[in-house]
């Protein structure tokens, strides 16, 4: 024996322009489950089958409507310095017992075999903050 059942079907309106128009509870559905969702807004809107500039503008709007602030600009890797004692007293400045590995926010890590190599490296990861100049 077979169960048939029938989907439910949705006619979305369109516009003058021939934009679909979301229906008021689909938008907010789409919403709650982008904001659970922990992704970018142009891998959900693309998933979900809207323009990212849609989805963009119905988060604006939901925030203004809740008097919530809007998202601030997501700041690029920074760089956070921790203080460290590198040298114990006594100990030559050129030895370093164990090598140490300074993993950078992309990925790459720097590895000290000596002491002397430290200016080096602070210069390193200081040129790295600066944007790229463009060709």
């Amino acid at each position: 024996m077979t169960i048939m059942t029938e989907a439910a079907e949705t006619i979305l309106k369109t516009d003058t322009k021939g934009r679909v128009k979301t229906p008021p509870e689909r938008r907010e559905k789409l919403l709650d489950e982008f904001e659970r969702s922990g992704l970018s807004g142009a891998q959900f809107a693309e998933l979900a089958g809207i323009k990212y500039q849609t989805l963009a503008a119905w988060v604006v709007r939901r925030r203004k409507q809740r008097g919530l602030p809007q998202a601030p600009a997501k700041e690029a890797n920074t760089i956070q310095w921790l203080q460290a004692v590198v040298q114990e007293a006594g100990m030559p400045a050129s030895a370093v017992a164990t090598p140490l590995r300074v993993r950078l926010s992309t990925g790459a890590w720097i590895e000290l075999s000596d002491l002397n190599q430290i200016s080096l490296a602070v210069a390193l990861v200081r040129a790295l903050e600066k944007p790229a100049a463009s060709c």
